[in-house]
Formats: C-alpha cells, structure tokens, sequence
C-alpha cells in the first residue's frame, strides 16, 4: 500500500469529526425552534429525534458520501473538484457548482459563530446563570472567537490537542 492510500484511524477519525461535527450538526440548531412555545409530549419528542436522526443520517451519507465523494478529479473532491470535473463536460452544471462553492464559504463563515452562540446560550439553562444578558453572550462569543481566530495561528493540531480525543 503507498504511502497516498495509507488509512489510519487517526485519519479516519478526523475525517468523521468533519462531516459530523459541522454538516452534521446543523439540525440540532433548530431543537429549540421545534420545541419552544409547545407542550413537550411523546409524539413531539418522537418526531423531532426522529427528523433529526434521519436528517443526519440521509443527509451524510447520500449526499456527502455518495455522491461528493465519487467526484473524484485527479484525487481530490468536494465541491470545487465537482466545479472543474463539471466545467469541462457539461457547461450547463457550472452555475449549480458556483452556487454549491458560494453556499460552503457562506457554511464556513456562518457556522463558527452560530455554533458557539449555541453552547453559550445553552448556559442559560443553568439555574443561577439563568438572567444572564443577550449583551453578556454577545461578549463571551466574541471573546471566544477572537481567541481561537488568533491561536489558528499555531495551526489548526494545536487547537485540535484541547478539543480532540
């Protein structure tokens, strides 16, 4: 095996931690919208793990899995191996591709931010921090951002060592 096609669990870890830590969370953002201002009863929490799990599951594999990983140009994927493999044999599918590039940078540069104002919001849920201000988390989330932006610098396996397993 060369060392190109060499697999490690590392890798395959990362890999995983990637799909599903960012696509893959996205619909545990809308629990609160499911559930706010309902009566919580079975059906409820039934349907909503249930639209959430199959969002996860059909959502990664079918369409990440699938069919991203098949568009293979030369080793590489994604979706701008997907824009190049496409500008070259159907014209026409360039501007679906763009559309696709525009909504991952887009993806890239909403999720940090969502994602942490989640977490931070969440503490409200802890009794005596329940009054904590939306002016309080605006800070923190800011705090927090600025302060993994600037240790990104030390490259992203220096951060990974605080987050990962």
């Amino acid at each position: 095996m060369s060392l190109k096609n060499k697999v490690s669990a590392a890798g395959l870890l990362i890999a995983l931690g990637i799909i599903y830590g960012d696509i893959g969370t996205s619909p545990l953002y809308v629990l609160n919208a499911i559930t706010s201002g309902k009566t919580i009863s079975e059906s409820l929490v039934i349907g909503s793990l249930s639209l959430i799990i199959w969002t996860l599951t059909l959502q990664t594999t079918i369409k990440y899995v699938i069919l991203t990983l098949n568009a293979d140009n030369r080793g590489e994927g994604g979706i701008f191996s997907l824009f190049a493999l496409v500008r070259r044999r159907k014209k026409w599918l360039v501007i679906p591709a763009v559309i696709g590039g525009a909504a991952l940078l887009a993806d890239g540069m909403i999720t940090p931010p969502i994602s942490v104002t989640s977490a931070i919001e969440g503490l409200k849920q802890v009794p005596f921090l329940s009054s904590i201000s939306q002016s309080t988390i605006v800070i923190i989330v800011i705090t927090i951002l600025s302060l993994l932006f600037f240790i990104q610098q030390f490259g992203t396996a220096f951060i990974g060592k605080f987050f990962g397993p």
